[in-house]
């Protein structure tokens, strides 16, 4: 067939298993992630793989019987948006496999910064909390930065009273490391 009868959404799609956008996992390592982060992560999980996937199937079967499928909606968009949903499973799957829970309310006493701590951290700009989180719990906004992040790498393993150094686009900065706690991460 000529090319020039085929629909750029006719091509075959690419089957990668990584979500667009989102941080792959560094090479070897663990998917670290809060109790919390965990839970919303099979919550979405058991949301998509029971309650929407099989109501898509049955609207995609119902669409399917009604004869023609090239100009019908219901199944053009169903099937569209089946792949979305078997993609975001497949990302979540392997996430989930590769979990490694850790509870920063259950840790020891200790004034060193590891996954879980929340840092209240001093510099030119004034004082500011960041709680070092998993990746797909990141939200910079509310303070969550992830364990693979830059501030996040400058943080870890320094203690309550530390300075450290974080290169930033705008230049270095000095981060002082004002106290250091183990909170439960909602």
């Amino acid at each position: 067939m000529n090319k020039a009868f085929v629909k750029e959404s006719d091509a075959p799609e690419s089957f990668e298993d990584d979500e667009e956008g989102l941080p792959a996992l560094p090479a070897g390592s663990k998917n670290y992630m809060t109790p919390a982060g965990h839970a919303r992560t099979v919550a979405e999980f058991d949301q998509l793989w029971k309650i929407e996937r099989p109501k898509l199937v049955e609207t995609i079967a119902w669409a399917a019987s009604n004869g023609d499928r090239s100009e019908n909606g219901d199944y053009i968009y169903g099937k569209k948006r089946l792949r979305e949903i078997d993609r975001r499973i497949r990302y979540l799957s392997k996430r989930l496999e590769a979990a490694e829970v850790v509870d920063p309310a259950g840790r020891e006493e200790t004034d060193q910064v590891f996954f879980g701590a929340t840092v209240t951290v001093e510099d030119a700009e004034g004082s500011h909390t960041y709680s070092i989180v998993g990746l797909d719990e990141a939200d910079a906004g509310r303070g969550r930065i992830a364990w693979t992040s830059p501030m996040a790498r400058a943080l870890l393993k320094a203690r309550e009273g530390d300075t450290v150094m974080l290169q930033t686009p705008g230049g270095r900065r000095e981060l002082y490391i004002a106290e250091v706690a183990y909170l439960p991460i909602e």
